[in-house]
């Protein structure tokens, strides 16, 4: 039976003759001190239990710290590559640009050579064409098939 503080200081031993019983008071003491034990036992659980709670916390306090250094690293590196992932966007892009611009180029003067070209073409084929037109007619008036006209 755990004895309280209360209790302890109402406890009134019983008496007899020469003063006190001894074996009521001897009990009575055996009580109070188990009592006293288990008080003693729990407080010093409680105080290792404190101690590590104490340990615990100091522990993630630190845990804390070096999550919070983490995600600050981390959102200053998640900054720093979309930095640079839109640097690199913007060189890509501009070199895109530059290449569009350069093929668009090439492409127009191809095709201004090309319809130049075409026209150098059309003018040699007209004037085939004239000369096989005139040589039709120069063969048209001559006799084909009596070899004198010839």
């Amino acid at each position: 039976m755990a004895l309280t503080p209360v209790e302890i200081r109402h406890l009134k031993p019983p008496s007899s003759l020469r003063g006190y019983d001894r074996g009521h008071t001897d009990r009575l003491l055996a009580e109070i001190a188990a009592s006293f034990e288990d008080v003693w036992r729990e407080r010093a659980d409680l105080a290792d239990k404190v101690e590590a709670l104490e340990a615990d916390l100091v522990r993630f306090k630190e845990l804390e710290a070096l999550l919070r250094t983490t995600l600050v690293s981390a959102e200053r590196a998640a900054t720093e590559l979309k930095e640079q992932a839109r640097r690199e966007a913007d060189v890509i892009l501009a070199e895109a640009h530059s290449e569009a611009r350069a093929v668009k180029r090439r492409a127009l003067s191809e095709n201004e050579r090309l319809v130049l070209e075409t026209r150098l073409l059309k003018e040699k084929l007209r004037a085939a064409l004239t000369v096989v037109e005139e040589a039709e007619d120069t063969l048209h008036g001559v006799d084909l098939e009596t070899p004198e006209a010839a």
